[in-house]
């Protein structure tokens, strides 16, 4: 309901817009990369700043998975500018708010025929080197995002993107994947040298099957 005519799979609208690093074509922008955009409600609003200060400060992270920013309101981009001075002194350091671009199209103009809709709330978009949506989280405005959890979520979804595995529950970097219902066992053991191992349930079905991250 938040994102009419965008869903997971869909690919992402490759609209032209004004931004701090100057004009770019969406697509153009991602080239090869995973692309985050982030939408806010307006500039100078509080807990935005915090989230953008934070997302420059974890531009290094993002850089390390090929990850590019770029965040959205529908102030102008001189106004974003002015932003990226507040959020540079609230949060000082490398990385800076140079890292994130904006871009001052209202968003309904971006595509009529694949809105994104910027409504009171903070929303993010995750899409893929193919350019397709790949996860989106909606958040109030009262509630600021978790870029820990968004860098958990980057990491989960290159993963499963390149190996036939899924990530369990509250899986961190580095913990046991699970091996996709789809692949059967003798596949499994060739494609997992370092083992997978079966969790055994109550009704005796053996589909919990797990293996060392690969």
């Amino acid at each position: 309901a938040a994102m009419p005519g965008l869903l997971l799979g869909d690919e992402a609208p490759n609209f032209e817009a004004e931004t701090t690093q100057g004009r770019i074509r969406f697509h153009d922008f991602l080239g090869d990369s995973w692309g985050i955009l982030f939408s806010h409600p307006r500039d100078f609003t509080p807990v935005c700043t915090t989230e953008l200060g934070r997302a420059a400060k974890l531009a290094p992270e993002f850089s390390k998975r090929n990850v590019k920013m770029i965040a959205l309101s529908i102030d102008s981009v001189q106004d974003h500018l002015s932003w990226s001075k507040v959020r540079a002194s609230h949060c000082p350091g490398k990385g800076g708010a140079a890292e994130l671009s904006r871009y001052s199209r209202p968003v309904g103009q971006i595509s009529s025929a694949q809105p994104l809709t910027l409504s009171p709330c903070a929303q993010v978009f995750v899409f893929g080197p193919d350019k397709k949506l790949k996860l989106s989280i909606l958040y109030p405005a009262t509630t600021g995002r978790n870029f820990d959890e968004i860098l958990r979520v980057v990491d989960s979804l290159q993963l499963t993107a390149y190996k036939k595995v899924a990530t369990p529950v509250d899986w961190k970097p580095g913990d046991s994947v699970m091996v996709v219902p789809t692949l059967p066992d003798e596949e499994a053991k060739k494609l997992f040298p370092k083992g997978v191992f079966t969790k055994g349930l109550p009704s005796g079905k053996k589909y919990l099957r797990y293996t060392p991250q690969p």
